[in-house]
């Protein structure tokens, strides 16, 4: 297994696919976009397979295919079928928009994909298109219901914003009544591509609002190393998470680590990054030499979000998109 200098077990890795997305959400980044990179510095498919493969041989067997969108990468669907194929990988898991997903809602419940997380703002055409940018919302929810129809767990990330999908709360509440699925509602961060998120909404008044409205929920255990609070609304069927993504109550038991688009590892959200295995696997080293860098790595880990943040400096603060990051 694979651990971190703070006696953390690391088993989960999120893989961002690409830095592209057709959506211009308002908490990601600028209404016009952002400077993509070119198809050369990102990492091929075949160099994250191999990466992928090394990392499981070290105790990675939970796996998060990000963005960017994935569905926007041609070849997406193959490279699955690959990831799927590694013994050691258990767990495949998929952040998607869902704009381009529901016609391979059946190919992933094939490949046994675990859960789905789709990104859905708001329940209302018009803050969707607010949100967003993009007139998709129809789009969005037909991929929802495929989904519901599935074996794929579902769940819904919701970001929080003061003055944008407050009213969205409820309504998203009311899905877990029939559906099983869980809600997260997720504290807005400072990766849109300019800093700063002045529309930040704690987790603790996130909690406050929903009680306001369920005054008898109730709190359910959380899995080992959950990002996210969890609860249930009595006599509901699904549930509900918050996750504390600005205030980091969650860093003590952070089994993860990120590989952005162009091959950056990245021990935390947070963090600058600096180790790039794009360089490593393309300098020719050996898979061993690979595994050993990602150990040496793991051995001078931060222990918390804020101590990331902190040593950036003042000349490096938080402001990517998090599309360059891998949401």
């Amino acid at each position: 297994m694979l651990y971190d200098n703070h006696g953390r077990k690391i088993n989960y890795v999120r893989l961002a696919v690409t830095d592209r997305c057709n959506l211009r959400c308002y908490y990601c980044m600028p209404e016009n976009g952002i400077v993509y990179m070119k198809r050369k510095d990102l990492l091929s498919f075949e160099e994250m397979e191999r990466l992928m493969r090394i990392f499981s041989e070290l105790g990675i067997s939970k796996l998060r295919i990000t963005g960017g969108e994935p569905f926007v990468r041609k070849g997406i669907m193959e490279f699955l079928e690959k990831m799927s194929a590694i013994p050691k990988i258990e767990q495949i898991h998929i952040t998607t928009n869902g704009s381009f997903t529901k016609d391979y809602v059946r190919q992933l419940e094939n490949l046994n994909v675990h859960s789905i997380n789709l990104s859905l703002d708001s329940l209302d055409r018009q803050r969707f298109l607010d949100i967003t940018r993009r007139d998709m919302f129809d789009t969005v929810m037909e991929t929802f219901h495929e989904l519901l129809k599935s074996s794929i767990r579902v769940k819904i990330n919701m970001v929080v914003m003061e003055g944008r999908n407050i009213d969205d709360i409820r309504p998203m509440l009311e899905l877990t009544r029939d559906h099983d699925v869980s809600v997260r509602f997720i504290e807005e961060m400072p990766f849109n591509g300019s800093g700063g998120n002045p529309t930040f909404w704690p987790m603790k008044k996130i909690l406050d609002y929903v009680r306001q409205q369920y005054p008898d929920i109730e709190k359910l255990p959380d899995p080992e190393a959950s990002t996210s609070q969890n609860y249930q609304i009595p006599g509901y069927t699904g549930s509900f998470g918050i996750i504390a993504a600005y205030t980091r109550t969650f860093c003590g038991t952070c089994n993860r680590i990120r590989i952005t688009p162009q091959g950056t590892l990245k021990t935390c959200l947070y963090d600058n990054g600096g180790l790039s295995f794009r360089d490593i696997l393309r300098s020719g080293a050996s898979d061993e030499e690979i595994a050993q860098t990602l150990i040496k790595a793991m051995g001078r880990r931060y222990k918390d979000g804020f101590e990331a943040e902190k040593d950036r400096g003042a000349s490096s603060p938080v402001s990517e998109s998090m599309a360059t990051i891998g949401g």
